[in-house]
């Protein structure tokens, strides 16, 4: 018996499998340098978007909670979030409706665990700072709001975000939003009617 070249072959020899054939690596003629440069434009890419948004997003929990050493860590806590999650995070249409809902959840769950431990008294701690406003009334009034009016306000007046952008932040109905926003400025206006320019005579 030959081989089909004129070579004789021995009877009782194993043919040879498939699976004994050394296959090339897929994996192996990729650069590895691929991988860093991808890990590099995603940091990049990031960078550039906590330098963007991390400061605004921040003033507007502070203006939502009231304190801003609170809102300060909530927004840390959520960029660092972000950034663990950034492949997804980043192909959102708004990341930083992203990181304000998570920040929010984030003081509203440490609040509520301060709260479990001591009595909330009347006064506030003498250690909050509040948000820089330019006028205090302005603060007063706003905190006066129900937080979930107050962070319709500040996401659509401060952010200035649509309609849409908002509620996708909130994890609310667009309808809920629009709804929230009237009630909180036609508080507002009351509220904040003193500052009103008299009328021309």
């Amino acid at each position: 018996m030959n081989d089909g070249r004129g070579e004789p072959m021995e009877p009782n020899a194993p043919a040879e499998r498939v699976s004994d054939v050394q296959q090339p690596d897929a994996l192996s003629t990729v650069d590895p340098g691929l991988y860093v440069v991808v890990e590099d434009t995603e940091r990049l890419a990031f960078h550039d978007f906590y330098v963007g948004s991390r400061d605004r997003v921040g003033r507007a929990l502070a203006m939502t909670l009231g304190d801003a050493d609170l809102a300060a860590d909530s927004v840390d806590e959520a960029m660092a979030r972000a950034y663990q999650r950034w492949s997804s995070v980043s192909r959102m249409d708004n990341p930083s409706g992203w990181v304000y809902r998570v920040g929010l959840n984030l003081a509203r769950s440490r609040i509520r665990r301060l709260t479990r431990r001591r009595r909330a008294t009347a006064d506030r701690p003498a250690d909050v700072r509040e948000p820089d406003v330019l006028e205090p009334a302005i603060l007063r009034a706003l905190q006066a709001l129900p937080v979930d009016h107050r962070s319709v306000v500040v996401c659509r007046l401060l952010l200035g975000w649509s309609e849409a952008e908002t509620a996708e932040a909130l994890d609310i109905r667009p309808g809920t939003a629009k709804s929230r926003l009237h009630r909180a400025t036609t508080t507002l206006a009351t509220q904040l009617s003193h500052l009103r320019p008299p009328a021309d005579s």
